[in-house]
């Protein structure tokens, strides 16, 4: 469904009163799921219409008995979630990366499979090491764990520009939208920008459930497009536009009273199930959080970092967290909708799993065909509104069709983030030092299940890059492009786990042999980064003229399958002496399947 845009001044109601957007159309099937947990939108703070929501996927109600990852892997991935079809399409719109329910994976003559991820009938299998690592599913990033296409939301406020600071211009109809009630889809409608020149002086927030933000597009002619020009450094480096609640409490809020420990004795990356001591304090469909703490024991079972000529990791620094869905429940046994992206060792630490407090959390929020160009002074100046979008205190959010330039740190940085889809985005030449703590076009900083896709970056430093320690997981860097880096895509500090570079291809790095991917040890760059990545993946990822290191910390793997260039785990060009990771079929082609995170996806839709 799609309105007339307003290209007055002012703002004016284009839709008569707030039309609700219909349920999405599941993925597999092409058919509406309803009936989904009411605890989706009663955890925003704001007000709903109905007690049930359409547009997601139904919650199941009976327990599944999902792939836990100890051993080798056979058959289909379950399907927990949408309808399956073998025919349907995935609801594609360029967002979800596959478009349809695979065929078989032909491998014809000259192709070839991994080791360690074969082929089984009509399905990938998953081989564990002798530590049980294994490459984890990666499809449940982005948007409504991939289940929906990003919604088309109807315009129902239009705004044109108004001379000078138009701060509050936007910030007025945003939040008066925002004052509307939302629809049975979690939804109000969306803010259209007209085309033209937005000067912004200050920091828009787009901080209420189910408001979308719209330009006519994201190029460089205010004729046709919407250009938001980010003027003046007051604050100082201040952010452009704060997608969400704002709060970047990295899921710690605990509901009282709903604290149980994990009692499997270990849960291995890629499990999706696990045993708690009270499975009476939770209910299918509640979000939880999971948390392995940082303790002595664990600490020393990974080098205490492996932090070179600084000091060690300290007890609590680094818990291992992860925030879920649960799915379902079958005695003591919980299934969440993501697997773990580490190992749960209870030799090493008693993980424990806790209701989140969604108070304040803002969901289905997205920013689209809009440009961002923040003026500077160019060269090295750093007096300058600093990222773009900062997404902090979101679920299903995402950004699409979007362009930001002249940022120091990043065009689109994902904070306390989750289920968040961004597409078809352009982040260019940023402004700033070529040092640390910049130049990070593209991040994901303490963010789980984040998809970034058809995303292209030059002339930063770190392109796609998580900054986000073990808070972070489960984020995919999926067919995009880096051109001119300074330094490399990578987890960057302190145990990012479960990166996917899927398809990603580098040119024109700032020197020949630069390392432009790092799955790898950081030791005692930055303060203390030490390990950096863990159970990450490279696949097809195609280094050009540039480095791809890869390294297995303690207890972990890193992997790099198919691509093209040069992959090693040796010092020089690793800048730390640690045991390679597992390099498999580099510079041979035809890998089967080409995309691992579209393969993964399309089977689970399709339930495969």
């Amino acid at each position: 469904m799609t309105s007339s845009p307003v290209v007055g001044s002012r703002r004016g109601l284009v839709l008569c009163g707030l039309i609700l957007v219909g349920g999405a159309a599941c993925p597999a099937s092409g058919t509406t799921t309803t009936d989904a947990s009411s605890s989706e939108a009663a955890g925003t703070g704001d007000t709903t219409t109905s007690a049930t929501t359409t547009g997601t996927t139904a919650l199941p109600t009976t327990s599944v008995d999902p792939t836990d990852g100890v051993v080798t892997t056979t058959g289909p991935t379950p399907d927990l979630g949408g309808a399956t079809s073998e025919t349907g399409t995935t609801g594609d719109d360029g967002t979800t990366g596959a478009a349809l329910c695979p065929p078989p994976l032909e491998q014809p003559p000259g192709s070839w499979t991994s080791q360690i991820v074969p082929v089984e009938g009509d399905a990938l299998t998953y081989v564990a090491d002798d530590q049980g690592n294994r490459i984890a599913d990666f499809s449940w990033a982005g948007y409504h764990r991939g289940e929906a296409p990003l919604p088309d939301v109807p315009v129902v406020l239009g705004i044109g520009p108004v001379a000078g600071d138009n701060t509050e211009n936007l910030q007025q109809a945003i939040d008066e939208l925002g004052a509307l009630p939302l629809g049975v889809d979690g939804l109000r409608g969306a803010v259209l920008l007209a085309p033209g020149e937005y000067e912004i002086h200050g920091t828009v927030r787009l901080q209420h459930s189910g408001v979308v933000l719209r330009g006519a597009g994201d190029g460089d002619d205010p004729a046709t497009s919407t250009i938001l020009r980010a003027i003046g450094d007051e604050p100082h480096q201040r952010t452009v536009l704060v997608v969400g609640s704002g709060a970047n409490d990295r899921w710690q809020p605990e509901l009282p009273g709903t604290r149980s420990d994990i009692v499997s004795d270990r849960v291995p990356v890629g499990a999706r199930t696990f045993e708690v001591a009270d499975p009476s304090l939770y209910d299918v469909g509640d979000h939880v959080v999971i948390v392995h703490p940082c303790t002595d024991a664990w600490l020393a079972a990974v080098d205490h970092g492996g932090t070179g000529e600084d000091g060690p990791w300290t007890v609590d620094s680094q818990p291992l967290v992860f925030k879920r869905q649960i799915l379902a429940i079958a005695g003591a046994t919980l299934t969440i909708d993501a697997p773990v992206f580490n190992h749960l060792d209870r030799a090493l630490s008693q993980s424990y799993v806790y209701k989140a407090d969604r108070e304040g959390l803002v969901t289905e929020v997205g920013v689209e065909d809009l440009r961002i160009d923040i003026a500077t002074l160019g060269g090295d100046d750093e007096d300058h509104a600093w990222s773009a979008i900062a997404l902090r205190g979101v679920e299903d959010a995402w950004v699409r069709r979007f362009t930001a330039l002249h940022f120091g740190f990043a065009a689109v940085t994902v904070q306390t983030g989750v289920q968040v889809t961004v597409a078809d985005a352009r982040a260019f030449d940023p402004v700033a030092q070529i040092t640390g703590e910049r130049m990070y076009n593209f991040d994901a900083s303490g963010a789980q299940q984040v998809l970034f896709t058809d995303c292209h970056a030059t002339n930063g430093r770190h392109h796609f890059v998580s900054n986000g320690t073990s808070y972070t997981s489960g984020v995919v860097f999926h067919r995009s492009t880096s051109t001119g880096p300074n330094a490399s895509s990578e987890g960057h500090r302190r145990w990012s786990m479960g990166l996917l570079y899927d398809n990603v291809v580098e040119s024109e790095p700032a020197k020949d042999g630069l390392v432009v991917l790092g799955l790898y040890n950081r030791g005692d760059y930055g303060t203390g980064h030490g390990w950096s990545s863990a159970h990450s993946v490279a696949w097809n990822y195609a280094s050009g003229d540039g480095v791809a290191v890869i390294q297995r910390p303690p207890t972990a793997q890193n992997y790099a399958i198919g691509g093209s260039g040069t992959f090693s785990g040796d010092k020089p060009p690793a800048p730390f002496d640690q045991p390679a990771g597992y390099i498999e079929g580099s510079n041979q082609a035809g890998l089967v399947p080409e995309s691992l995170y579209e393969r993964q996806l399309a089977e689970r839709l399709c339930g495969r």
